[in-house]
């Protein structure tokens, strides 16, 4: 089966402002489907997918129209100082069952991740997490998940037997799969008053990451290393202010401002590990002139500067090109082992396998923060690392 048997072209009519685009426009640069389905054997970085299925959004009935309002206003962006390469594969069309969508949905971002090239996924509710999530069991690949929610999606699915979730639910049918692919979860931005204390306590038992949205309010930087751990990464629109973005049926006052998603999206695009990225649950039935539209297309046009400004200084080589420090902690003869890439200044931490781990390697690089370095000069062990060291365990 070809790839573009999964798809609908889009129809620019539609979405093609009547003068045009200028030359610098993504609208003029990027590989649209609209009667021929792009070659994705000639050098293509990233790819768009729209995706037409809202039927398991948990109160956003009409998210599924949302890919077009997006594309609309994205290919109106101009292109920033690099040479894209940008196919628009169309539209998922929506499947028979919620089922064939998922198959759909996994089948091409896994094909897509073997070709080398990063999916983009617009539109649809966030169940489509899971669909996404399943690409890496079909690639036989581990993967690390960061999913930017005010919520956990952690509610009980009614039927374990089916492929099925809804957007409240799939994050407990990801931790549930078996075979189990997934090595760690992070969530940034959730709210307290949305969070049980059940919940929390999964995330604790589990050596999960959850960022508070006042943890990272105003220090967005904080992310940074969060994200850089990430293979793929699912954004819920409803993490962001209703200020910011109201097109969502589950929009509230508090959550992130629009410039802190940008920022957001710009280091997953900077992140070498990221291979897949989804937008979820934007409803455009729900804006007001076109608003959350603009900023979603910000966010993907952040998403793909971050792309093509990658240093490509992990993994780590070669290591002339980095510097290692080496701290001993206040009550133990343990030494903690840092990496500093010369060309990002960014930080790893060096987390050994516990006897008996990993056959190839000896220890697991986790991005940090300068921060995690101070703690550990301080004598004390930085809770990243023994979270981490838990999890290998």
């Amino acid at each position: 089966m070809s790839l573009a048997d999964f798809f609908t072209p889009v129809d620019l009519k539609k979405i093609v402002p009547k003068n045009g685009y200028y030359t610098s426009h993504l609208g003029s640069k990027i590989d649209c489907y609209s009667e021929k389905f792009p070659d994705l054997e000639l050098p293509t970085d990233i790819a768009l997918i729209g995706v037409l299925d809202g039927r398991n959004a948990v109160n956003n009935d009409g998210c599924a129209l949302g890919p077009d309002y997006i594309r609309e206003k994205l290919y109106l962006l101009h292109e920033g100082s690099y040479i894209t390469k940008i196919a628009d594969l169309g539209n998922i069309k929506q499947g028979e069952t919620v089922t064939d969508t998922y198959f759909a949905v996994k089948t091409v971002v896994s094909d897509l991740i073997k070709k080398g090239i990063i999916p983009v996924i617009i539109g649809g509710g966030q169940d489509i997490t899971y669909a996404q999530y399943l690409a890496y069991e079909e690639l036989e690949q581990k993967v690390d998940l960061v999913v930017i929610d005010s919520h956990f999606d952690l509610d009980d699915d009614s039927d374990g037997e089916s492929i099925e979730t809804t957007s409240a639910s799939y994050l407990n049918k990801i931790f549930l799969h078996e075979p189990n692919y997934l090595f760690n979860f992070s969530n940034l931005g959730y709210q307290t008053f949305f969070a049980s204390q059940d919940s929390l306590r999964v995330m604790d038992k589990l050596y999960f990451d959850a960022h508070r949205l006042g943890e990272l309010s105003g220090q967005i930087a904080v992310a940074e290393p969060v994200i850089r751990n990430a293979g793929m990464v699912s954004f819920d629109i409803s993490a962001i202010r209703s200020s910011d973005a109201m097109a969502n049926g589950n929009a509230t006052p508090n959550g992130f401002y629009g410039e802190e998603a940008c920022q957001l999206c710009r280091y997953a695009g900077f992140n070498d590990k990221l291979t897949s990225i989804g937008f979820y649950e934007f409803n455009p039935a729900y804006d007001n002139n076109g608003q959350t539209a603009i900023l979603l297309a910000q966010m993907i046009w952040y998403f793909i500067d971050g792309v093509y400004n990658r240093k490509k200084d992990f993994p780590l080589t070669p290591k002339s090109q980095y510097l290692i420090y080496k701290t001993s902690l206040k009550h133990d003869d343990h030494e903690l082992v840092f990496v500093k890439s010369k060309k990002s200044d960014r930080w790893w931490m060096q987390v050994p396998y516990p006897t008996g781990g990993s056959k190839n390697e000896r220890f697991h690089l986790v991005p940090c923060r300068y921060e995690d370095y101070k703690t550990a000069t301080g004598g004390e062990m930085p809770d990243l690392w023994w979270r981490t060291y838990q999890k290998l365990n």
